[in-house]
């Protein structure tokens, strides 16, 4: 039980970070909003791998996901 809160807990975080990073590249690149979710997603995972500003637990609770975590995940919002 205590491990399935930590996972929806991580979830959550997760969500909240690809959040705030799907908000950084837009200002950047306004024509993101018109992509589809996989491109969207592919351009996070490139900006996580590069430099990303994000803390060392922010990097470890992302790196794991993979294009089409971050796809679900994005679309969950």
């Amino acid at each position: 039980m205590l491990q399935e809160k930590r996972k929806d807990l991580d979830a959550e975080k997760q969500k909240r970070l690809l959040q705030r990073m799907l908000n950084e590249l837009t200002r950047s690149r306004p024509d993101l909003y018109y992509q589809a979710t996989g491109q969207i997603a592919r351009q996070i995972k490139d900006y996580m791998a590069d430099g990303a500003s994000l803390t060392a637990d922010e990097r470890d609770l992302l790196e794991r996901l993979t294009v089409r975590d971050i796809e679900v995940l994005l679309s969950l919002h």
